[in-house]
């Protein structure tokens, strides 16, 4: 599994890239001008296939280097009439911060992929 690792005096403390994914998307969701959480090649192949083990974070992708280092790609729907680069920028601001804060992780690239557009 692929998982950040630390320890403590106490012990190791592990978080799962799906944690990270989550929080990446509840950030990403909460930025004023997104719709929504588009998909990726791979969730919208499972979708195809009427397989729903990816649904939820899953559209988000996360890599983590041998560094340590973060690498987030965020597929986002934006509503229409929001101006997408600005959306975007929010975008990265937003999750650098919440995963900085939640995670002390060291946030390498927050990449934005913008899918399309939609009414609120």
């Amino acid at each position: 599994m692929n998982r950040e690792e630390s320890s403590t005096d106490l012990g190791r403390i592990k978080i799962h890239r799906n944690v990270i994914a989550s929080i990446t998307s509840i950030a990403a969701i909460q930025t004023e001008g997104v719709k929504s959480i588009g998909k990726n090649f791979s969730a919208r192949f499972h979708e195809f296939l009427d397989r729903k083990e990816n649904a939820g974070p899953g559209a988000i992708r996360v890599e983590l280097d041998k560094n340590g280092d973060v690498r987030v790609e965020i597929p986002l729907v934006i509503k229409y009439g929001y101006n997408i680069p600005d959306v975007a920028s929010k975008v990265q601001e937003h999750v650098r911060a919440s995963l900085e804060k939640m995670t002390s992780l060291s946030i390498k690239d927050i990449n934005v992929n913008v899918q399309g557009m939609e009414k609120a």
